[in-house]
């Protein structure tokens, strides 16, 4: 029994130091370019949609994408994490977080307002053209720019089907 005890205590010491605690200097300060805590409790789906809705409301976009956005970047969980980098429900990177004003991304209400809003953004920049909204969710404005379209990039390709497979899902739940 106290083998297991000793298992237990080990192995949550090593994700109190995971790749996501914040970086520690030698006197135990956090170092100021450090990840945000990750959120300490769970949130249930049912609340996290309920964030969605109301978030898509409010800035305007049909509230069954940002649902699919969530689905298709990190199916549900607040503490996802890419391996480019990007955080939390909506999945933003570092830059796009910073420049929405979001202090911590792993929290849900800051990371689909933030998000949300930057989906608002882009179905303005492509006159509500959902599609290219999507893809430069995924592949950055500039790509979408670039190509007059939806990137050539297999991920991108990929992703705006699937995002808008579960768009028209969640759509017909509503």
């Amino acid at each position: 029994m106290f083998e297991s005890m000793n298992s237990v205590t080990r192995r949550i010491a090593q994700i109190e130091v995971g790749p996501f605690a914040p970086a520690r200097q030698a006197d135990g300060a956090a170092f100021a370019g450090a990840l945000p805590a990750r959120p300490a409790t769970r949130v249930s789906k049912i609340r996290i949609t309920s964030m969605a809705v109301e978030s898509a409301r409010a800035w305007k976009v049909d509230p069954a994408l940002v649902q699919a956005i969530i689905a298709s970047e990190s199916g549900f969980d607040p503490a996802a994490r890419s391996r480019t980098g990007a955080m939390g429900l909506m999945q933003l990177e570092p830059e796009t977080a910073a420049s929405l004003g979001v202090g911590n991304p792993y929290d849900p209400e800051q990371n689909i307002w933030a998000g949300t809003r930057y989906v608002r953004g882009l179905l303005e920049r492509y006159h509500g053209d959902m599609r290219l909204a999507v893809a430069a969710y995924n592949a950055g404005p500039g790509a979408v720019d670039t190509f007059g379209g939806v990137p050539p990039y297999a991920e991108t390709k990929s992703y705006v089907e699937r995002v808008l497979a579960a768009y028209r899902n969640y759509k017909a739940r509503m």
